[in-house]
């Protein structure tokens, strides 16, 4: 029986901004169903590694593998439907102030899907409701505390049921 192919694989990946080298030398892969961490201190790269491998950044050497795919390689509907295998958790939320929290996590299903407002609104309370926030979807991100913000940034990333979540500093900052 073969074992199944990596979800994620990074090669000899080596990352950086302009000339500065970050981190090089970089593999590793992640099974489906895995929850793998990368650890480190603060500005060693952690951050600017997801950024390389979730495609918002292109490597300056090796490659990020998602489902057998090139993330720097793809382009058009392409990198599209890929991108649409993860949800991303970035390090401060990235919510949007001006949407209340059930808006912040509707946006992905109003975007990508063509469900109607109703099953919309269900899913994204449905969400919120497994990160304890339910009763608080009428509130603005500036109401809430900065892990009550990371929480709803975790349910927006997991709206479109992802394949892969992607979490930068999941546990900092939690209450």
């Amino acid at each position: 029986m073969s074992e199944a192919a990596p979800i994620i694989r990074v090669e000899d990946l080596t990352v950086g901004y302009g000339r500065t080298v970050t981190l090089t030398g970089v593999s590793f892969e992640v099974k489906q169903g895995e929850v793998f961490g990368i650890l480190g201190g603060s500005g060693c790269g952690k951050s600017t590694l997801l950024k390389n491998m979730i495609g918002l950044y292109r490597p300056m050497a090796g490659r990020v593998l998602i489902d057998g795919t090139d993330i720097a390689a793809v382009e058009g509907d392409e990198r599209s439907a890929l991108i649409r295998k993860f949800g991303v958790m970035y390090q401060l939320g990235a919510l949007f102030g001006s949407m209340t929290l059930l808006a912040n996590v509707r946006l992905p299903l109003e975007e990508y899907t063509d469900l109607p407002d109703e099953a919309i609104d269900l899913i994204a309370r449905m969400k919120l409701d497994l990160v304890g926030l339910a009763p608080a979807a009428a509130l603005m991100p500036a109401e809430l505390s900065g892990g009550m913000r990371k929480r709803v940034a975790i349910a927006r990333a997991m709206a479109l049921d992802p394949t892969i979540l992607f979490l930068d500093e999941p546990s900092a900052g939690l209450d």
